[in-house]
């Protein structure tokens, strides 16, 4: 799929697939990102424009979700969840009480790190609304997360347009993803870890 989509693939197409993926809308980000940065390996596009275009895609997309949970409240928001319209989204109550904890767990932080965790990525803009969390300090660390995942979805692509022909980038993005979900995750637990004990001993010592 991801070889026919090469053809005319451009920074638009980066940027409204970004926005989606950052919705409700079940899109991966593998399928844009990568093969874009195939591209930009091959000269057609600018790896940086590519990563720049990727997060501002990614932002929109979040501060929709962030506007709905602000505005709508929870009520509507768990009623669209188990809707039809919810389930064709591939949405439940279950997914949106999983960011709910997960954000209530790691606090504002939760909307960077959370845009490195599957699933959670997509949603983790709704607890952060429903919250009223401050607008520019989710923005901001939106960014972070945005931009730290489609840097490593770019250098993945841009790697392998040395590696592979364009009809293998769509079976090597999905190996490569794999890794790079458990290595994050790791490097996930390692900060959560480091940060509870931090937070623990300067408890302890007031």
């Amino acid at each position: 799929m991801l070889e026919q989509l090469l053809e005319n693939f451009g920074y638009d197409t980066v940027f409204w697939g970004m926005l989606l993926e950052s919705t409700v809308i079940p899109v991966p980000s593998e399928i844009f990102v990568p093969p874009a940065a195939y591209r930009a390996a091959a000269g057609l596009l600018n790896i940086w424009m590519v990563i720049i275009v990727a997060t501002i895609g990614a932002d929109c997309g979040a501060i929709i979700n962030y506007g709905a949970a602000y505005y709508l409240g929870r009520p509507i928001i768990y009623s669209f969840a188990n809707s039809r319209w919810g389930k064709m989204c591939l949405l439940n109550k279950e997914k949106i009480e999983s960011a709910e904890q997960y954000f209530d767990k790691h606090g504002a932080v939760a909307t960077l790190t959370g845009r490195l965790v599957p699933v959670i990525r997509q949603l983790i803009s709704v607890p952060a609304g429903l919250a009223k969390m401050n607008f520019w300090r989710f923005l901001l660390y939106t960014t972070i997360g945005a931009g730290s995942w489609n840097c490593i979805l770019a250098a993945i692509g841009y790697h392998l347009h040395s590696v592979v022909p364009a009809d293998q980038l769509d079976e090597k993005v999905a190996e490569y993803s794999e890794y790079i979900k458990f290595a994050i995750l790791g490097l996930l637990v390692v900060f959560i870890v480091y940060f509870l004990t931090k937070k623990y001993y300067t408890r302890k010592k007031e």
